[in-house]
């Protein structure tokens, strides 16, 4: 618990924290995991509001460090934002408590919601929910490239690129590693040679806020397990290295490499190296594999996992649960009367190989990359990428205006329905800033009555 000393008339004498034991971090981490909606820019928000402003765990500049610092890193932000401060505060175990906790809660909705899915979307009720959905998360995608854009773009050569990116994935099917590696080394060569075009970035940092002193304040030394170690960073390579090769192995040796549940392994460790700028921008690459490649579930079945995440908390990128769940529910690997339990198995899997990458990120990475933070020769490959990305998620949002508009291909009719729908969620994104959630409910409401009605 925290002192609640009120402010003395200047507005500066509060008083330190106590000392945050375990098991009051771990109820935090349990909490956020439950009500982190809102991407992560509202799962940062919320963490913000709790360790910095009500609890004073953590002291302004200390969180917007390592937030910087998680903002280079490919994966979620939100969860490893989650692991860092639960490793900050205790150590390896309080890292891996709160990145766990932060998706748990998740994966378990995201089960029970796949199989609500799977097993009853064929239903009235159910279909006509989601033809109001998925014009909806059109408006979503087309919402998420505006707001990526207009912080990724300020320059004549970030728009070359998002451009360049756009027709890459679009025209050519440039596979989405290719485009991240070319924007990369673009970023690389043009911060040596025009560095001030590089730097770019949008800043967390609020300027002028003091919130009382924090337990792990501005001038509080760094603890002794935060300091980088070439023996902690073996440590911990180790022994992510074996938490990958153990099941991967198993998975390999019992079921064959071209088995579907190894190759979603294999498939999502790759993604969750790609995950530079966010879920969105992992999309694209991961319906390239999981609708185009492995046929694991149709595109309208994608759009539909995405409206589920977005309707989820915790991190977007759990839409792979609903991947992992669709694909092996459908192959029934356990046989016709487990399918539920072959694709729970499925969510579980890939969710693993997902999130692995990250812990080892935040548990070896962090006391060596958090340095690095602000070299331009880390941060410029990282703003050509940003750019990139908002190519490839405009593909995203034309992939699915096509699917959702023209259901029936470009030969079929215009489902005129549906567009008005789209447009109705962009005008409440766009003007009135609505909520993402209450957003896809209302058009999901406005499905309903409509398939009802005709």
């Amino acid at each position: 618990m925290t002192k609640t000393t009120p402010l003395t008339h200047d507005g500066e004498m509060l008083e330190k924290p106590e000392a945050v034991t375990f098991g009051q971090a771990f109820r935090l981490w349990l909490k956020l995991g439950f009500i982190g909606f809102g991407g992560p820019a509202g799962q940062i928000s919320l963490m913000h509001r709790e360790l910095v402003e009500q609890r004073r765990w953590i002291s302004e500049t200390r969180f917007l460090h390592a937030l910087n610092y998680c903002m280079l890193l490919p994966g979620p932000e939100g969860q490893q934002m989650a692991t860092y401060m639960g490793w900050l505060m205790h150590r390896t175990r309080g890292g891996i408590a709160a990145g766990v906790l932060f998706v748990l809660p998740s994966l378990f909705f995201l089960i029970f919601l796949s199989w609500i899915y799977i097993a009853f979307g064929s239903q009235p009720l159910v279909a006509g929910l989601f033809y109001g959905i998925k014009p909806a998360i059109t408006a979503v995608v087309v919402h998420a490239v505006h707001r990526i854009g207009s912080r990724a773009l300020k320059n004549s050569l970030m728009w070359a690129i998002a451009a360049a990116a756009f027709v890459a994935i679009f025209a050519m099917n440039v596979p989405f590693p290719i485009i991240v590696a070319t924007a990369a080394l673009i970023g690389y060569v043009g911060g040596r040679l025009v560095p001030a075009t590089f730097t770019l970035g949008a800043s967390h940092k609020q300027a002028g806020k003091f919130f009382g002193p924090a337990l792990i304040d501005d001038d509080t030394p760094t603890p002794a397990h935060a300091i980088f170690r070439w023996s902690g960073l073996a440590r911990v390579a180790l022994a992510g290295a074996v938490l990958w090769l153990v099941p991967m192995a198993l998975l390999a040796s019992s079921l064959g490499w071209h088995h579907t549940f190894t190759q979603m392994g294999w498939f999502f460790t790759k993604a969750a190296l790609l995950t530079f700028g966010g879920a969105y921008a992992v999309l694209p690459y991961i319906y390239q594999g999981a609708v185009d490649f492995y046929g694991w579930l149709t595109p309208l079945q994608m759009i539909d996992g995405l409206a589920l995440g977005e309707a989820n908390p915790g991190p977007l990128i759990m839409v792979v649960a609903f991947i992992g769940f669709v694909g092996a529910y459908i192959q029934a690997f356990f046989g016709p009367d487990l399918a539920f339990m072959a694709g729970a198995a499925g969510a579980v899997l890939v969710t693993w190989f997902t999130f692995l990458p990250s812990f080892i990120f935040i548990l070896a990475g962090g006391p060596f990359v958090e340095s690095t933070h602000g070299n331009l020769k880390f941060t410029a490959p990282l703003t050509a990428i940003t750019a990139a990305v908002v190519g490839v998620i405009l593909n995203l949002a034309v992939f699915f205006a096509y699917h959702v508009l023209w259901p029936a291909g470009l030969a079929g009719r215009f489902d005129w329905v549906s567009a008005l729908i789209a447009i109705a969620a962009a005008v409440a994104l766009f003007v009135y800033k609505r909520n993402v959630i209450l957003v896809i409910a209302a058009c999901a409401i406005i499905g309903l009555i409509v398939k009802t009605l005709t």
